[in-house]
This record gives structure tokens, C-alpha cells and sequence, in this order.
């Protein structure tokens, strides 16, 4: 917690009388009171003290947020492990001293900050006053801050970082998370989010200066220090510019008769998406209105997260018919995921998984690639990426066409897959597409992170080709499927708000035999081999050690079947969920879907009712 904390302008005499007992957590409370401007916070504290709530304020004061898969992410209110202002701002200053530890132009280069739409009233807490408290801290100081003056895309701040050759920068998002959280996504100056040991490293400059310094709470600053600058006009220009890279057939897009629907989800995708089409040469998609402008309770979705299917796409499915646009594309609430839904022959609604998308996308990013490529440009030179749990269909299309496909190295989070594309093509090599199974996706590499804008106008761009060839998206799906192998994948989650819970579902599993064994078989089915990134684990291999980094903050374990399947257990590092992900490989000419549909389903019951116990364990099963 840091030593520091005086009362401040506390009564101290009142504390004092409403000691906890509890000598840890009375000097939290202390802190709190002391450095909270923020009136309601502040009072949140302050009741849960005059109750006599000691549990929930021990919850609240006596730990810290921790960088997760998509950087610091909690629900908003008072705490040290909430987002807030005062944790906003401790930060920051730990970003602050880190940053001039490690750059010597730090205040030159400058720092850039955004934001998407989210807010709660109750804590007066909204991720643009977050964004301004960042600018603050470091404005401050003295450090040219690039604030934009409204709220952006979540890919935008890479983009800018490396754009501008700032050294970092921060986005206050929470993604498709539940309205009630919020985040505070770092990236590095080479444009990806930040890894080990920068995460590790900040954390511990965080716990050195938690006190607020003066200025740091001088939201104003960015409307009145010189230091601040607004990039906004210079990166949406040079952001929509860039994408033209990757516009293969502005003819046919200039002509097309199909139609697209896009939602953002109540976020901030729609100016966005629009200017992408228009980069395109599209006219612009119609817009789901009841969703197009920002909206921080997001009501018309039960969860804002479009990678729930239909339905959550509801609107956006309704209006598509009534509008006969064949395709939508839905932009989750910073922008940075896409999903996608075609309307079929028999006038049922496709919805795509993330893995399906990545299959589309592959086969259209390398065949342009061959199709524009330069004379002498080497197709051994050529990289796709994915996360350890996506799908390894680019696998197969590399194996077929020769390109280099790379998984291994990726733990899930884009963080991983960015900076492994910074290194690629610092090493002179050619990236045309990342993805993680959950909906994100990186085509090209103007931006080091997944990106909705861009890939909402790239399967546009693919179904408006395919049109042309008197192709759906989903007969094309087949075709690469007929062609690369057929790789059926299943993924979901179950809800667990026990963190013992989980620590004692997985603890089993890493002792299903006895003490350090884990399990040979399940129900039926035989386990070939076992990887735990959480020990660093892996059968597999001679030293039985994984090549995987280890990640001990996180619960991950991969099951190798002697069927083929390859199925995985892992905890979000952003929800209080337990994922599991299952892929059916096969070769190509030698697979029956339907027969390999069925085993994939036989395989995913045997593995939830052996190793995850949903009764025994109280799990949530995934709203359908």
C-alpha cells in the first residue's frame, strides 16, 4: 500500500473512534479518506465504515488491481483493487516514474490518452474523467500529453503511438465487459499492449508512489496547459489513409448492390465504421439507430459482448431483413472486436464464431497477398499469428500454400501477438493477419492490436467479391474447409464469482491420480498429453517443461486427446468466468463433418461433467 498516508483533512479523532481493529486495514481506510477527492467515493468509504462492513472494506482497501489479459480491469467504485479516480491516478504515477526511468526524451516524445463511452453516476466515475485525470497527472509534470479531444476506437492509441513516436500510451476501456467495470489499457512505444516485465515492473513503481502528488488531480489541465495537444483530425485522417492499404477492390465496393447493417453496440464504433466504408468506396452500412450512439447502461443488450450470437444482434438481425442487407457486422463497445452474421438461403441468420472469421480472413489476406504480391517477394517470408486457444485452421492453409504460421509462442491476449509482429517485422518479415478466437482480429499491420474497424470493412470488401463469384461468406467457409481440412471448434464459458472455487476445480485436475498427476483419460476418451501454463508443465516435451511462458496469475490447462482433439480450461483475465475451448482437427478429404460435429459435442460433455463438476462446483452455465 505504500508507507505514507498523514490524515490529511480527515478527522482523525473520528477514525480513531471507528477503529476496525484491524491495524492493515485501518491505515487503507486512512488513506483512502485522506487522498479521495472524489466526494462519491469517498462517502462509499466512509458508510461502509459507519456500518461496520469490515469484510467488504478489507475487499475494497487491502488489495491492488494486478495488469491482466487486457491491462488493469475491475468494476468502478471505491477501492484500491476498483477503478476509480484515486487508483486512476496512482497509475499513472506509476507509469510516470517508470516511464522516465526508462526514457530519457520521456517528456518530449509525450504520452498519448483515450477513451471510449462508459461511466457510472454512483461513482461519478466516467472514462473520460478518468482520461483527463491521466493527461493531469502527467501534464503536471511537464510531459506533452496527445489527448483526444472525443471519445475513439480502442485500436486508435496504438495506432497513435506509433504514429506520433510517443513513448506509451493509455486507453480508459473496459471493452465488452458489463456496464459496471471499467480499464486502463497500457501500450509500449513499439504500438503493442505491454507485456512482462513492463507489467511487473509498473505495479511495483505504482505501490512506490501512491500518494497523490500535487497537480495530479487537476482534471483541468487539459484544457488549459500547452503541453496538451489533440491528434484526433491528424490520426482519424491518417488511420482511414492507411486502411486504403489493404482495399484490394474499391471498383467492385464503388458498385456493389449488396448491403451491410452495422451496430456498435451503444459504443463508440459508428463515426468510425462509417469512415472506414467510405475509405472503402462503400456507401456507408445503415446503422442499428437504437444503438449507434453512446450509451453507458447500454440498454438494449443484456451484456454488450456481440460475440454472444444472435442474441444479442437482435436489432441489428431485424433491421437487415427489413432492409434486405444480407450481411451485418457488429463493432463491440471500444471497437476492437467484430462479429459478423450473413443471412442464408433459407432466410436463417449465420452468426460466425471468431474461429470461422479467422478462416475467411486468412484465405482472403494471402490470396490478395498472392494475387498483388511484388516479383521476387517470397511467400516464406509471410507470417500469420494466432493465441495458443484459437483455432488452427491458418495452420493447415500455411502447411498447403507455404507461408509461416505461428501459435505456440502466443499466450491468449492480443498483448503476446503484438509485440511478436513488432519483432517480426523489426527481423524483416511480412505479417498479413492475427487473430484470437474471441472476435479479435489484426489485418495488416497499421495497427500492432485486434481492431473492429478495420475488419468490418475487409469482410465487406470479401463478401462483396465473393458476390461476385456467386459466393456466400458461409458457402466460402465450406470451400476452405473442403479444401485446408474441416476444423470444427466449440468454445463457451461457465460464470464463477468463487475465486476458491476455481483454484480448487483446477488444484483437482493437477492431482486427478494422486499428488501431481494429472488425468489420463476422461470418461471414455484418452489424454495423450497435458500442458499447465500455470506450472509450467508440458508432457509433451522431453523436459517436460513448456516453451509456453508461464503465467502464474492465471488458470490454463490443455488437454491433448488421442482422437485429435485439443481442449483447454482457462479463467478470463477479464470476467469472473471459466472458458473452455475445443478444436477437431482434420485432414483435408478426409472428414465427415457431422461425425466429427458429434464426437467434438461427446467430448465437450465428457470434459465438463469429469473436470469442471458444474452442480458439484455451483458453476453458471453460459446464458443461451
Amino acid at each position: 500500500m505504500g508507507d505514507r498516508g498523514a490524515p490529511g483533512d480527515v478527522n482523525s479523532n473520528v477514525l480513531v473512534a471507528r477503529s476496525t481493529g484491524d491495524a492493515q486495514l485501518d491505515k487503507a481506510v486512512w488513506q483512502w479518506l485522506s487522498w479521495d477527492k472524489n466526494q462519491k467515493t469517498k462517502e462509499q468509504i466512509e458508510s461502509l465504515l459507519q456500518a461496520g462492513k469490515h469484510k467488504e472494506l478489507r475487499d475494497r482497501l487491502c488489495c491492488r488491481l494486478t495488469f491482466g489479459t487486457a491491462g488493469l480491469r475491475s468494476a468502478m467504485g471505491a477501492g484500491f483493487c476498483y477503478i476509480n479516480d484515486l487508483t486512476v491516478i496512482q497509475s499513472t504515477q506509476g507509469i510516470y516514474k517508470y516511464l522516465e526511468r526508462n526514457f530519457s526524451d520521456f517528456k518530449q516524445r509525450g504520452f498519448v490518452v483515450g477513451y471510449d463511452t462508459r461511466g457510472q453516476v454512483t461513482s461519478n466515475c466516467s472514462s473520460k474523467k478518468l482520461a483527463k485525470l491521466t493527461a493531469a497527472v502527467l501534464l503536471a509534470k511537464d510531459v506533452l500529453v496527445y489527448f483526444f479531444s472525443t471519445y475513439v476506437p480502442t485500436p486508435f492509441v496504438p495506432y497513435a503511438v506509433q504514429q506520433l513516436r510517443a513513448v506509451a500510451g493509455v486507453m480508459i476501456t473496459a471493452s465488452h465487459n458489463r456496464k459496471e467495470d471499467n480499464g486502463y489499457k497500457v501500450y509500449w512505444e513499439n504500438g503493442a499492449q505491454i507485456t512482462s516485465p513492463h507489467d511487473k515492473e509498473i505495479i511495483k513503481c505504482i505501490e512506490e508512489c501512491v500518494e497523490p502528488w500535487n497537480g495530479s488531480w487537476n482534471e483541468n489541465l487539459v484544457d488549459t496547459s500547452p503541453l496538451r495537444q489533440d491528434p484526433l483530425k491528424k490520426i482519424c485522417d491518417s488511420y482511414m489513409e492507411d486502411l486504403t492499404k489493404i482495399c484490394y477492390h474499391r471498383e467492385l465496393n464503388v458498385q456493389t448492390s449488396l448491403k451491410f447493417v452495422h451496430t456498435s453496440f451503444h459504443g463508440v464504433g459508428h463515426d468510425y465504421v462509417q469512415l472506414a466504408f467510405k475509405a472503402f468506396g462503400f456507401q456507408p452500412p445503415i446503422p442499428v439507430p437504437e444503438q449507434k450512439d453512446p450509451d453507458p447502461d447500454f440498454s438494449t443488450v443484456k451484456c454488450p459482448n456481440p460475440e454472444e450470437g444472435e442474441s444479442v444482434l437482435e436489432l441489428s438481425l431485424r433491421l437487415a431483413e427489413k432492409e434486405d442487407a444480407k450481411v451485418v457486422v457488429a463493432t463491440d463497445p471500444d471497437a476492437d472486436r467484430l462479429a459478423v452474421a450473413e443471412q442464408q438461403e433459407n432466410g436463417c441468420w449465420k452468426v460466425f464464431t471468431g474461429n470461422e472469421l479467422a478462416a475467411l480472413f486468412g484465405w482472403w489476406m494471402f490470396s490478395r497477398w498472392k494475387e498483388t504480391r511484388s516479383q521476387g517477394a517470397d511467400v516464406r517470408n509471410v507470417y500469420m499469428l494466432a493465441t495458443t486457444v484459437s483455432s488452427k485452421i491458418l495452420r493447415a492453409i500455411a502447411l498447403k500454400e507455404g507461408f509461416h504460421f505461428e501459435a505456440s509462442e502466443t499466450l491468449p491476449g492480443f498483448k503476446w501477438i503484438g509485440s511478436r509482429v513488432k519483432n517480426l517485422l523489426d527481423n524483416g518479415k511480412e505479417v498479413l493477419f492475427a487473430f484470437e478466437e474471441s472476435i479479435g482480429f489484426m489485418c495488416g499491420t497499421s495497427v500492432l492490436d485486434k481492431d473492429g474497424v478495420s475488419a468490418a470493412v475487409v469482410i465487406a470488401e470479401m463478401a462483396t467479391y465473393l458476390q461476385g463469384q456467386g459466393l456466400t461468406l458461409a458457402q466460402k467457409l465450406v470451400d476452405i474447409y473442403e479444401t485446408y481440412g474441416y476444423h470444427i471448434s466449440k468454445t463457451s464459458y461457465f460464470l464463477c464469482y468463487d475465486p476458491p472455487t476455481i483454484k480448487r476445480i483446477f488444484e483437482r485436475l493437477r492431482n486427478f491420480d494422486g499428488p501431481q498427476s494429472y488425468p489420463k483419460c476422461c470418461g471414455v476418451y484418452n489424454i495423450l498429453h497435458v500442458r499447465d501454463i500455470t506450472t509450467g508443465y508440458d508432457s509433451s516435451q522431453l523436459n517436460k517443461k513448456s516453451v509456453l511462458p508461464v503465467s502464474k496469475s492465471s488458470q490454463m490447462i490443455t488437454f491433448t486427446f488421442q482422437n485429435g482433439c485439443v481442449a483447454t480450461l482457462r479463467t478470463s483475465g477479464t470476467e469472473p468466468k471459466i472458458k473452455y475451448y475445443a478444436e477437431m482437427c482434420a485432414l483435408p478429404g478426409h472428414s465427415d463433418r457431422s461425425v466429427l460435429e458429434e464426437e467434438l459435442q461427446k467430448l465437450i460433455e465428457a470434459l465438463i461433467e469429469n473436470f469442471l463438476e458444474p452442480a458439484k462446483n455451483g458453476l453458471t452455465w453460459r446464458s443461451a
